[in-house]
């Protein structure tokens, strides 16, 4: 039973029991519960408030003085690392004060990109917990967020690369906003839907937009009382559209994440009942599963689809409530996808399916979680009536286990299975666990099928603490423990690496829970047990068997696993990576076996084990580590008894095999000898205070082994140095029991059954601390003494030159020292020395932050890490100058040289893999459902250990001094000496020094671009690419080439582009050049802007000095004087100008480095990357550098000239000046005043932004009288409330300006685009082809063009006019292009030219654009297409009607051909696309024009006319609140077309497609008429089914007859186009989503056709209805009388004459059958089996002539119909055998001889059957009595053909 509540869920005052150390000054708001479990918790309290009042003072200055760096950065990084070693622990004031300074500091507009990013990711931390704040306590703006968000993610620079912006910061930002969304204010959703309504355009990208910033932005937690200003403002509107979209828009996915935001926040006030049908509809057909047989997908299906997170998000959010309903469709939907997730079915949907099955069971525990166990906080309660009841949780578990029991098995998806199962054994383990024993017991016997063994034990392991808690739902669950235990030991199978692996991890979670005590004799004792305790009693008796049988299973493994003799040559020193894994799992589970035993059976064990190792001498390298590993597991547990036994016979044997001095100089070892070293090594990781009673004997062994001459010898030996020094100094805990206290009392007065699966007590851990006595510290400086001291004194003499020694020694002496410093980290002070000053100017202090890990340094002695630090690298620098060579100990110091750095007592690498696992082990063991952290008690203790490592690795912000720079510097030797291994390995402790010191990199670059220098001489090759590596980085660390700052890339870019000229450099080299090429991508890739401006503005200084006031804790520190303050504001001018300084200065360098004579083209391409780069937003490029680029826009090699085309165009960007705008009022404009409610739409006030062929401006008065509106979407849905346009032409900058009024900078690109020569070579390059085939129209290319006309308006026309005329004229691809991208620049670009410059600028164009179109070809049709769409994009169509009436005039001329004709459509559609709804005039002129040629013969021509009409109904919607558009409608012209179709639809017979395909003299036929008209109609509806917003349902249905008497039955592809189209249309069209009120209508068409005579049609009926009812289940399933029309279509179609139709009406059947669409009822099984019993009339003997035989008479048919329902029914459950079924089968199997094609039918179902239940025919079997089984034998069995 769980403990019950406590009381109001507070924490009781102080784990451990420990008093405080009186009141605390303030109420910390959630500290990190573990530090106070911590041996030094008492100091903690000091240390913390000492450093956040630091932190307090400091960033407080920093930002008053204006130093955002380095001050500012620093200090939020402390406060970061202040979070994770302390959690949330400073007062409620305090935490808002930090958020709000960092809001501020986060929207500063200027900031560079790199600290926006660092101080929102720490915003979001201090954000995260939002019960902490409650909206009481802080309120956040809006604003500023949405203008960074609209910077940033909408920039309208980056494209032009004005702005370089980090891949990560859409996620950050994203985040940020929702983590402040809870504090906006109450009028927020008011304001948002005032700012982003207007751009809710459905055909312009901007709607995306606007639901994109609805989904981030609206706030849904206000607490009930507001919702009249929250959601209720925007929820009928939302849902409304959502309802009414149907073809899966991209926004559609993002208004799902708001709803099911929504549902969450506020479960029980909405009422989403109306909404349940359609939501599950379009869940299920979010999956995109596959039904039918042909079936074609629209592709935006897949691209769109809902994310199955937070579909499943909404739908647990909506459970629960008074109806129910939400929990029947769930149910509906599980029955109907169930059968996918059977393991024999897989697709790409499956993924799907297995996330949605995993992650359903989890969020309705995390919705339980809140509603029952979670502390109350401010947000909103869900309300008692809407809470989930025990009966809701039921029904949940009971619909979704079927199919999770299935996908238990599937080929991808048992880890899915197994976390589902965790969390649904939760919530109800007595319905979940039993069928999963079920399935294991078989299982663990098979020996055939492992896979079946992995996946059911993976499972059990996920509901382990279910089922060993038992609780009141599952009392009877431990029982199964043992027998389940006892079984699983076989899988230690050394033959099968995953079986062994799942196997252990078995073993050891079901020990991990459960004491393994042997409580049989308490059933003597006691009387007062109940009968699964009585049970349970009597089963411990078991355990002792169990673990002997385990470890005999283990040490058949270690035998097998010996390394063979083979291997012992090929002297491998590793383990193959499995071997290890084998032996983590193996020595991890003995060690949790042995830790949970009881004394007794522990000492059983303990004799074993080390018989075994002392009975056998195993290799050293495989077995003998596995061996050795079992042993320590059991000294660990119980070091008294343990090391009597070990070290003893250790040490005897060792010192009596080195008795003889000889031994010390072998080179081979004797075998014996050196297993006992190992042994002896590994068993001394124990509680160092019991090692202090062995110490004269270990010391002695060290004495003899320590030097030998064996390499595996020493090193053995060594290990044994290193575990003695490390049990002695460290902090660690020293039992892990699951019991605080451990089992060695006696069963009666501890009674271990009542401790199974029981949580840790996080209050009463009672964790055992090692912590190092006075003797132990003593006993590791003796050995240190003894032992490291003399090898110190050795490598000192031999630095010095004084000692020769030999290779083999030094690396023996480094290998002592490395094992003495490792072993001794945490006792050694840090480096001391002079920290390097002058590296960055500061206001404030960046001192370190020193924390306390359990240790005082002792400093009356030597440190003996600064004594190593002198010999070693006097030692490195002998051997670098005599005998660089020798690789093996320069390994050794690299890592030594890293440890004396880095290490103090643990590795990071190990702490994060443990950290890793850590989270892993809580996962799989977690109870989600109660929360409060109740893990058992090892993951406690181990998350407290973790804890503690944390805080000796917190390495951040030290301090670089003397020694670290001298250090780094060795090791950058290091990194360029001339072995690649002493590189890489250098480099790599290079890179993580790098990052542990403050500013060091500022000291370490100069010295690695010496070695990059041209001048010198003396640099080899080795150094020249160690320090390019150097440069580059690895993955994580720091990246010296792209620091984000400019005193750093000042030094490095220039650098890396001059390394071209070196003497060392060599492009020969392969691995040079990719050197160089990695560089260069690093750095495009890590770029991200640097700032120019570090202002800091008023409102953060406000909040700064609050906060440096703020108390508790604070520390004396004086405000701030004036003239501190001014010298801030002085330093921070000084850093602006210095910035900038440095930019000009870089740009500079970089000009000289790539202009440099004989530089490599490489470099030259680096250089000119680099620069490009450098490009902003906010500072024009200097005039050499525009120079420079616009000359390379005529470079030979295209890179370069690519590079030139973007930055000019950015460049031209930067110098363009600024257009006025103004505010206008729509509603006076139009006359109309403001509607009250939204309506969207053609609404009167929006009716003067359509184009109007009468109202044109074609006089310059009339034109500078028009209101031009640019931008599509505005005014379609609301007006902004503030309606800005341009100004008129004198309030413009001057236009038509000479070369004296323009800016330097200006005069650069006119002088160059003035010169004819320049012009041309430009166009002659522009016109080249660059991969053939593979080029489009250039959008770079498009804004170079569209920059240089808007900045000189049309000053260069006269020089390019020639040219344009010249390339309209040749049909060449590339040409075309390039005049294509030049039109489109120039249709841009005149935007705010005058009446008269435009009015010319088309006299030109018009006759260039019908040259173009009558040269059109196959290849450039699309780039002509790209180049009107885009010259319209955003412009008032008024604007452009030279252009429209050019592209009306004729499109379907018929001159040039088809082609042309379908190619001049593509154009015209194009432009009027962009145009969406202001041109409706021109869309019906279109329409007019189209109608009467919809007869086309060619098909590429109709093809393109279906896409025409398209987006000619586009606009024609059925939104909510839009009014109908005055744009063609889509019933008018249908009605039309039906009238031109009478003459197809009134004949019966089949329709015959006999058009030939030239166009014949004379009026053809209605008949060949209507076919053409049709196939173009097709087309129509092809291209809009994955296009249009809403599908004209009513409309399509009038055809929908037509299509079915057409379309073919079998798949072939011979067949001619019309039958394809109708059948791809079919097929799209029966996936089309339906509105309720159409239901009727569809069945009503569907009921008339299958009274049609022709059978092609009635079969199509019924592969139509299939997919249909599964696209749309749930909104059929809601309509009863639809649901009954169904049934009885198929009903009737069962009966039909012809045989193809029967059999699909039965397949269509089973298909509804098995989706539980219709049910198996008596009346129907009753109905079919009537059907069989018709009497088949007497067969006559018939004369051969008559004809009789081919029309079945009405009796068969009606029998074979009664067959194939039975069938139907059998097929309907693939995977399992109902109640039903054995009389079924029974029933069919009478009628296998009967005429054909009855007989046909039941072989086929019968071989269906026996095929789909083989796997499982074991389990099926017993469905059935012996009689059936024999009859069925029967049937299945082939009889034989020779008896």
């Amino acid at each position: 039973m769980e403990p019950a509540e406590r009381a109001g869920g507070g924490d009781p005052p102080e784990p451990g029991g420990c008093p405080g150390p009186g009141p605390r000054a303030f109420v910390p708001q959630k500290e990190i519960v573990y530090n106070k479990l911590l041996p030094y918790a008492e100091r903690l309290d000091a240390e913390s408030d000492l450093q956040l009042a630091q932190i307090k003072i400091n960033l407080g200055r920093a930002v008053q003085l204006q130093e955002l760096w380095p001050g500012g950065l620093f200090w939020t990084r402390k406060l970061s690392t202040y979070i994770r070693l302390y959690g949330r622990k400073f007062s409620k004031e305090d935490h808002v004060l930090f958020i709000k300074l960092l809001y501020e500091l986060v929207s500063i507009p200027k900031l560079e990109i790199s600290m926006m990013q660092g101080f929102a990711r720490l915003l979001i931390n201090l954000l995260k917990k939002k019960e902490l704040l409650s909206r009481d306590d802080l309120e956040l703006p809006w604003r500023p967020l949405y203008d960074m968000v609209e910077r940033i993610l909408y920039s309208k620079t980056e494209h032009l690369g004005l702005n370089w912006f980090p891949n990560s910061v859409e996620n950050v930002l994203k985040t940020l906003v929702k983590s402040c969304r809870p504090y906006f204010p109450v009028d927020a959703t008011a304001e948002m839907l005032e700012e982003w309504r207007p751009l809710m355009c459905p055909f312009d990208v901007t709607m995306q937009k606007a639901i994109t910033y609805f989904e981030i932005f609206l706030p849904t937690s206000l607490p009930p009382e507001l919702h009249h200003k929250g959601f209720k403002l925007w929820f009928d509107e939302l849902i409304g559209l959502w309802v009414s979209v149907q073809n899966l828009p991209q926004w559609e996915g993002q208004l799902v994440n708001l709803f099911a935001r929504l549902a969450t926040d506020n479960i029980g006030y909405i009422d989403w009942d109306p909404y349940v049908p359609k939501i599950f509809t379009r869940i299920l057909r979010s999956l995109n599963l596959p039904v039918g047989s042909s079936q074609v997908l629209v592709p935006r299906f897949l691209t769109n689809a809902y994310d199955i997170g937070h579909a499943v998000i909404w739908i647990t959010a909506m459970m629960g409530g008074p109806s129910k309903l939400v929990q029947k469709h769930l149910a509906g939907l599980f029955n109907s996808i169930t059968s996918f997730y059977h393991p024999s079915n897989n697709g790409r949907w499956l993924n799907k399916l297995m996330k949605l099955l995993q992650r359903l069971p989890n969020s309705v525990v995390r919705r339980l979680h809140r509603e029952r166990y979670k502390k109350p906080s401010w947000l909103t309660p869900v309300p008692d009536s809407h809470k989930l009841t025990d009966q809701d949780v039921t029904d949940f578990v009971q619909c979704i286990i079927q199919p999770v029991l299935l996908a238990m098995f599937s080929k991808t998806g048992s880890l899915e299975a197994a976390q589902a199962l965790q969390n649904l054994a939760l919530m109800r383990p007595e319905l979940v666990i039993p069928p999963v024993l079920e399935r294991t017991y078989p299982a663990l016997e098979t020996l055939t099928e492992p896979h079946q063994l992995t996946a059911t034990l993976s499972c059990v392991i996920g509901v382990a603490r279910s089922l060993v808690s038992g609780g009141r739902w599952f009392p009877e669950g431990p029982t199964h423990m043992l027998p389940l235990l006892m079984r699983a030991l076989p899988g230690v199978d050394p033959n099968d690496f995953s079986k062994c692996m799942i196997t252990f991890q078995f073993i050891a979670t079901f020990s991990t829970l459960v004491p393994l005590v042997d409580c049989s004799s308490v059933l003597q004792e006691r009387n007062d047990l109940t009968e699964v305790e009585r049970e349970l009693c009597s089963a411990t008796a078991e355990f002792e068997d169990f673990v002997l049988q385990f470890m005999d299973r283990c040490f058949g493994l270690i035998e097998s696993s010996t390394l063979e003799q083979t291997r012992e040559e090929t002297e491998t020193e590793k383990m193959t990576h499995l071997e290890s894994l084998v032996e983590l799992g193996l020595s991890s589970t003995f060690s949790t076996i042995l830790t949970q035993c009881s004394k007794e059976i522990f000492m059983v064990a303990l004799q074993k084990v080390f018989n075994f190792s002392i009975s056998h001498i195993f290799e050293t390298r495989v077995a003998g580590r596995m061996v050795a590993d079992m042993c320590r597991a059991a000294v660990k547990c119980c070091p008294e008894e343990s090391l009597k036994l070990f070290v003893p016979h250790c040490c005897s044997v060792i010192t009596q095999l080195t008795m003889n001095d000889d031994v010390l100089n072998e080179e081979e070892l004797d075998k014996e000898l050196l297993w006992n070293l190992q042994l002896l090594s590994e068993i001394t990781r124990v509680d160092g205070k019991k090692l202090l009673l062995y110490r004269e004997q270990l010391v002695k062994i060290l004495q003899r082994t320590l030097h030998l001459t064996c390499k595996q010898g020493y090193t053995l030996s060594c290990n044994l140095l290193h575990h003695l020094l490390r049990s002695t100094t460290l902090i660690y805990p020293t039992e892990y029991c699951s019991v605080p206290g451990g089992f060695d009392k006696s069963p009666s007065e501890y009674f271990s059954i009542k401790d199974w699966g029981k949580p840790g007590d996080l209050w009463n851990l009672g964790i055992q601390w090692h912590v190092p006595s006075s003797d132990e510290v003593a006993f590791a400086f003796y050995l240190l003494d003894s032992f490291l001291q003399p090898e110190l004194i050795k490598l000192q003499r031999c630095g010095d030159g004084e000692l020769e020694m030999s290779r083999d020694d030094v690396l023996q002496s480094l290998t002592i020292v490395h094992n003495c410093l490792i072993g001794s980290g945490n006792l050694l002070p840090p480096l001391k020395g002079e920290p390097v000053t002058n590296l960055v100017p500061s206001m404030v202090s960046l001192e370190e932050t020193k924390l306390y890990t359990g240790l005082e340094y002792d400093l009356s002695r030597e440190n003996h890490r600064e004594a190593i630090a002198t010999v070693i690298r006097k030692l490195l620098n002998h051997i670098l100058n005599n005998s660089e060579d020798d690789t093996k100990s320069l390994f050794l110091i690299i890592k030594i040289i890293g440890d004396l750095l880095q290490f103090q007592g643990s590795h990071k690498h190990e702490f994060d893999s443990r950290w890793k696992s850590f989270n892993l082990v809580k996962k799989s063991m977690e109870n989600r459902l109660h929360g409060k952290k109740q893990h058992i008690r090892a993951l406690l203790i181990d998350r407290v250990m973790l804890q503690h490592e944390l805080r000796t690795l917190t390495v951040e912000g030290c301090e670089y001094k003397n020694i670290h720079q001298n250090m780094i510097r060795d090791l950058l030797r290091l990194s360029t000496s001339s072995y690649s291994q002493v590189r890489n390995k250098a480099q790599q402790t290079f890179f993580a020094a790098l990052g542990a010191y403050n500013f060091c990199c500022r000291d370490i670059i100069p010295l690695v671009l010496e070695f990059l220098r041209p001048d010198r001489q003396d640099v080899t090759q080795q150094q020249f690419k160690g320090a390019l590596y150097c440069l580059l980085g690895n993955h994580s660390g720091v990246c010296l080439a792209n620091l984000h700052d400019w005193d750093c890339i000042v030094q490095t870019w220039p650098a890396i582009v001059s390394s071209g000229l070196s003497k060392a450099m060599s492009l020969e080299k392969p691995s040079i050049v990719r050197l160089f090429d990695d560089l260069a991508e690093k750095i495009h890739r890590q770029y991200e802007t640097i700032g120019l401006d570090f202002t800091i503005p008023k409102s953060c200084i406000g909040i700064a000095e609050l906060l440096q006031q703020s108390k508790n804790p604070s520390t004396n520190q004086a405000m701030l004087s004036s003239e501190e303050i001014k010298e801030g504001l002085k330093r921070q001018q000084e850093k602006n100008a210095d910035a900038l300084r440095n930019y000009e200065n870089l740009v500079n360098t970089l000009l000289d480095g790539v202009e440099q004579r004989n530089l490599p083209w490489k470099f030259e391409h680096i250089g000119i990357g680099l620069l490009s780069l450098l490009l902003r937003d906010d500072r024009v490029l200097p005039l050499r550098a525009i120079r420079f680029f616009v000359e390379n826009l005529n470079h030979d090699a295209i890179v370069v000239r690519k590079m030139a085309i973007s930055a000019v165009a950015g460049i031209l960007k930067q110098l363009k000046r600024t257009h006025k705008k103004l505010t206008i009022n729509p509603y006076e404009i139009s006359g109309y005043p403001k509607s009250t409610q939204v309506l969207a739409g053609d609404r009167p006030d929006n009716h003067w932004l359509h184009y109007d062929s009468k109202n044109i401006p074609r006089t310059k008065k009339e034109w500078e009288s028009s209101c031009f509106v640019e931008k599509t979407h505005w005014g379609y849905y609301t007006w902004p409330r503030n309606m800005v346009v341009y100004a008129g032409v004198e309030e413009q900058p001057k236009l038509g300006r000479s070369r004296e009024d323009l800016t330097e900078a200006e005069q650069i690109i006119f002088d160059h685009f003035s010169d004819p020569k320049f012009v041309e070579q430009l166009i002659t390059f522009l016109s080249l082809e660059d991969r053939k085939g593979k080029d489009k129209f250039n959008p770079r290319r498009f804004c170079l063009f569209k920059g240089i006309f808007r900045n000189f308006d049309d000053a260069f026309l006269p020089v390019l006019k020639p040219h344009l005329e010249r390339l309209v004229a040749d049909s060449h691809e590339s040409t075309q292009r390039c005049v294509a991208e030049i039109i489109a620049g120039l249709i841009r670009g005149s935007k705010h030219w005058t009446f008269e410059k435009v009015e010319k600028l088309w006299e030109l164009l018009c006759p260039l654009l019908r040259t173009a179109l009558s040269n059109i070809t196959v290849e450039t049709y699309n780039d002509w297409g790209t180049c009107i769409a885009t010259s319209c994009e955003s412009r008032d169509p008024r604007k452009l009607h030279w252009l429209f009436e050019m592209l009306l005039e004729s499109p379907l001329s018929g001159e040039g051909g088809s082609f042309v004709d379908a190619c001049r459509l593509y154009v015209l559609q194009g432009g009027l696309a962009q145009q969406e709804w202001r041109v409706p005039e021109l869309l019906h002129r279109l329409l007019k024009y189209l109608e009467p040629k919809l007869t086309q013969v060619y098909k590429n021509v109709r093809e393109r006319i279906g896409s025409v009409l398209t987006y000619i109904f586009m606009i024609d919607v059925s939104l909510p609140n839009t009014t109908p558009t005055a744009s063609p409608r889509v019933p008018e012209f249908t009605a039309r077309i039906l009238e031109k179709l009478k003459p197809l639809m009134d004949v019966d017979e089949e329709i015959q497609n006999h058009v030939m395909e030239e166009n014949g003299i004379g009026e053809e036929d209605e008949r060949t008429q209507g076919i053409k008209l049709l196939k173009t109609i097709l087309k129509w509806l092809m291209a809009s089914a994955g296009r249009s917003f809403s599908t004209a349902v009513t409309e399509q249905l009038q055809l929908l007859p037509l299509f079915f008497k057409i379309a073919p039955v079998e798949n072939d592809n011979s067949y001619d186009e019309l039958k394809r189209d109708a059948k791809l249309c079919l097929s799209l069209m029966s996936q089309g989503l339906l509105y309720p009120h159409q239901v009727p209508l569809v069945l009503q068409v569907l009921k008339q056709t299958a009274r049609s005579s022709s059978w092609h049609a009635r079969y199509t009926v019924l592969t139509y209805l299939q997919t249909m009812v599964f696209y749309n289940l749930f909104i059929f399933l809601n309509n009863e009388d639809a649901v009954k029309d169904i049934r009885w279509l198929i009903i009737t179609l069962l009966e039909d004459e012809q045989l193809e139709v029967r059999e699909m009406a039965a397949t269509t059947l089973s298909g509804l059958l098995q989706c539980n669409f219709l049910t198996m009822d008596s009346p129907m099984q009753i109905h079919f089996e009537q059907l069989c019993k018709t009497k088949l009339p007497k067969k006559r003997k018939r004369d051969p002539g008559s004809v009789g035989d081919t029309i079945p008479s009405a009796e068969l048919v009606k029998r074979h119909a009664g067959v194939l329902g039975l069938g139907a029914c059998v097929l309907s459950s693939p995977y399992d055998v109902p109640t039903w079924m054995p009389q079924l089968l029974m029933n069919l199997s009478a009628h296998l001889n009967d005429p054909q094609p009855i007989e046909m039918t039941v072989k086929k179902t019968l071989s269906n059957f026996r095929r789909t239940h083989h796997d499982n025919w074991q389990e099926h079997k017993q469905q059935f009595t012996d009689d059936q089984l024999l009859v069925l034998t029967d049937l299945l069995v082939s009889p034989c053909y020779y008896a």
